[in-house]
C-alpha cells in the first residue's frame, strides 16, 4: 500500500477542512487534478530587492517550477524573511535565527511534501538549511550564484576584498577619493552574491560538498543560463526525492560535515562557515564541535580566489568549480549520501580542470596546510579561530602588548588618532562584539589598521575579538573568541598593555596576566547594559548560544518532525 503523502492531510480530505484548503487555492486557477495526490513542492524563496545578492531568485523560481511540473509535482512558491548582508543594521547575523524560525514554521504549517530552498546571500543559506533540517522534509538547495567579475580600469576587482584594499589606500593617500568612488560602479555588475570566495560562495560550496545541492551549484554565475537549467533539474529532482523519502537527516551526517570542513580548507572558505556548520549540526543532532574543524588544518589551499588568492568565482566556475576540488580531495573525503541518493563521489566523478592556476593540484597548492586553525587558552577557553590562508605567516607566532577598544564606538572614535599609542607589533583587541554584546556578532573583527600605521605602510596586524569578519576580508584576524566579553569571558578583562601570546601552530591564545590579577579584575567586572530590551532582539540576547555552539537560540536546537493535526476551523 502506498504511503499517504503529507500534503494529503491538507488537500486529500473530503470534508469541510479539505474543501477550505482546496477551494482557496483554486482562486489562483489551479484545476482539480492538481490536488490528486501528486507531490506538492514548496519553493522557499528569499528574493528581495533589499537583498541584492538574491535579486535573481524570482527568475530561478520559475525554472524550479518547470522542473516540478515536468516530474509530475505541484510547485507552490512562498516567501520568507530575506537577509541583505550589505544592507541590514546592526548585522544580518542577528536575524539568521529568525529566518530559520520563519522557514521551519512555514514548512511545518503548510501542506507540502518537499521543499526547494532558494537562497544565496550569506545568512540566507544557513538560515534556510537550519529551518528545513528541523522539520526534516525532503529538501534541496539552489543558490543564487555569484555576480560577474567586478571590473575597474581594465582589471578584475572583487567584492569586499578590494573594497577593504581601496579603503586603506585612500586612508594612506595612495588612492584618491574620486578614484575610490569611480570603482564603486564597476564592483557589482550583475545579480548574484559576492564574486570573491566570501561567505555566500563558501556556503554554496559547502552545501555542494555536503550533497545538499546538485553538482555545479556553487560556482555557476547568477546570470549564466546554466543556472536556470540547474534550477529546472533541481525541481525535477525534488519530486524524485519525495518519492524516495530522502530527507536532510539522511544526508547531513557527521561524514558530510567533515567533507564540508575539508572543502572549506581547500577553497579558502570563510571563517563564518564555522558558526553556520555548528548551528546546522545542532539542528540535525550531529555531534560537531570546534575540535572537528582541526581536521582541515593540514589541507592545502587549492583554489586561487580572493581573498586568499587572485581570481574570482567566475574564473572558478570556468576552471571546473567544486567538482574539481572534491576530486582533488578524493583520498580524504568520507563516504556520504547526497540529494542524488548516491555517494558524494557521484558529484565529482569525471571532473576535469580547465585552468590549473585557478584550481591547483593537491601536490602544487596555493598554500600548504591552510585550513582554519582553532586557538585555545585562558583568553579563549572555549575556542577562537584564525584563517591562515588570508593571514600574514610571520604574525601567526607572536607575543606582544595589547591595545584595547572597549566597544565599536571606542574603535571608531579613536582608530585614526595620530597619537594612538600603538606600533606595528601591537595586538589590537576589540570587545563587545559577540552574539550577546553587539548583539548579533557582526563582521567587524577585521579592524582597520590605525591611520598612523597605514601612512607608514603597515597593512596587517594581529587583531583579536569576539566578532566575526566578512568572508571577503583578509588579515591576521583572530575571531569568535568564546566566551565573549558580554558573557563574562576573559576577553572582558583584557587591559591595554597586557601581553598576549598567539601561536597558530600550537593552537594557543594566552593572556599573560597572572590568575590573581585576573580574579581581581573579574570581581570588579560588570556586563554592559543590553542594547535592546524588547522584541526579537531581546529574545535573541536572552537565548543565543556562544560562537563555539553556533550562535543558535538555545530553544531551537534539535528538530520536531511531528505532523500538525489540529485544523484552523
Amino acid at each position: 500500500m502506498t504511503k499517504k503523502r503529507r500534503s494529503q492531510h491538507w488537500y486529500g480530505k473530503l470534508d469541510k477542512d479539505g474543501f477550505i484548503h482546496r477551494s482557496w487555492m483554486k482562486n489562483q486557477g489551479f484545476p482539480d487534478h492538481a490536488f490528486d495526490g501528486r507531490p506538492i513542492i514548496g519553493i522557499c524563496n528569499t528574493w528581495s530587492e533589499l537583498t541584492p545578492c538574491n535579486s535573481g531568485l524570482r527568475d530561478l523560481a520559475e525554472g524550479v517550477k518547470r522542473g516540478v511540473w515536468e516530474a509530475g509535482g505541484f510547485p507552490v512558491e512562498f516567501p520568507v524573511m530575506s537577509l541583505g548582508e550589505t544592507q541590514m543594521k546592526p548585522t544580518a547575523m542577528l536575524f539568521r535565527n529568525l529566518l530559520a524560525m520563519d522557514v521551519e514554521e512555514s514548512i511545518r504549517a503548510y501542506g507540502i511534501d518537499g521543499v526547494v530552498l532558494l537562497g544565496g546571500c550569506d545568512k540566507t543559506t544557513p538560515g534556510q538549511l537550519m529551518g528545513a533540517a528541523s522539520v526534516d522534509l525532503p529538501s534541496i538547495v539552489v543558490s543564487s550564484g555569484p555576480m560577474l567579475n567586478g571590473k575597474y580600469r581594465g582589471k578584475d576587482i572583487g567584492s569586499g576584498t578590494d573594497v577593504w584594499k581601496f579603503s586603506e589606500a585612500v586612508r594612506a593617500g595612495e588612492m584618491t577619493l574620486q578614484d575610490f568612488m569611480n570603482a564603486e560602479s564597476g564592483m557589482s555588475r550583475s545579480a548574484g552574491v559576492c564574486m570573491t570566495m566570501g561567505t555566500a560562495s563558501t556556503m554554496a560550496s559547502l552545501v555542494e560538498a555536503m550533497g545538499m545541492s546538485l553538482p555545479t551549484n556553487a560556482a555557476l554565475p547568477a546570470v549564466d543560463a546554466r543556472r536556470m537549467a540547474l534550477a529546472h533539474l533541481t525541481g525535477k529532482r525534488i519530486v524524485e526525492m519525495v518519492d524516495e523519502d530522502l530527507k536532510p537527516s539522511d544526508i547531513l551526517t557527521k561524514e558530510a560535515f567533515e567533507n564540508a570542513i575539508l572543502t572549506n580548507a581547500a577553497v579558502g572558505g570563510s571563517t563564518n562557515a564555522v558558526v553556520h556548520l555548528l548551528a546546522l549540526a545542532g539542528r540535525v543532532g550531529v555531534d560537531l564541535t570546534l575540535k572537528d574543524f582541526e581536521i582541515g588544518s593540514g589541507i592545502p589551499l587549492l583554489v586561487n580566489c580572493m581573498p586568499s588568492g587572485k581570481y574570482l568565482m567566475e574564473d572558478f566556475c570556468y576552471a571546473g568549480g567544486v567538482p574539481v576540488v572534491l576530486n582533488e580531495l578524493k583520498p580524504f573525503l568520507r563516504p556520504a549520501k547526497t540529494v542524488l541518493n548516491k555517494d558524494i563521489s557521484a558529484h565529482y566523478e569525471g571532473a576535469e580542470c580547465f585552468n590549473r592556476d585557478v584550481i591547483r593540484p593537491f601536490d602544487d597548492p596555493v598554500k600548504p596546510a591552510a585550513g582554519l586553525r582553532v586557538l585555545r587558552g585562558n583568553l579563549a577557553p572555549n575556542g577562537a579561530i584564525v584563517k591562515p590562508s588570508a593571514a600574514t605567516d610571520a604574525l601567526l607566532e607572536t607575543e606582544a602588548d595589547a591595545y584595547v577598544f572597549e566597544n565599536i564606538e571606542d574603535l571608531k572614535a579613536n582608530i585614526d588618532r595620530d597619537d594612538l599609542p600603538v606600533t606595528a607589533d601591537t595586538i589590537l583587541v576589540l570587545k563587545g562584539c559577540g552574539p550577546k554584546g553587539y548583539p548579533g556578532m557582526p563582521e567587524v573583527g577585521n579592524m582597520p589598521i590605525p591611520a598612523k600605521l597605514v601612512k607608514e605602510g603597515v597593512r596587517d596586524m594581529i587583531r583579536v575579538s569576539d566578532a566575526r569578519m566578512s568572508g571577503t576580508a583578509f588579515g591576521t584576524v583572530i575571531l569568535h573568541v568564546s566566551p565573549e566579553a558580554q558573557a563574562g569571558g576573559t576577553l572582558a578583562l583584557v587591559k591595554t598593555g597586557d601581553r598576549i601570546r598567539v601561536s597558530a601552530s600550537k593552537g594557543e591564545l594566552e593572556l599573560l596576566v597572572d590568575e590573581a590579577e585576573l580574579a581581581t579584575r573579574r570581581a570588579a567586572w560588570q556586563p554592559d547594559d543590553p542594547h535592546y530590551t524588547r522584541g526579537y532582539a531581546k529574545l535573541y540576547i536572552d537565548h543565543v548560544l556562544q560562537a563555539d555552539q553556533g550562535a543558535d537560540l538555545d530553544f531551537l536546537v534539535g528538530k520536531d518532525t511531528r505532523l500538525v493535526t489540529r485544523e484552523s476551523h
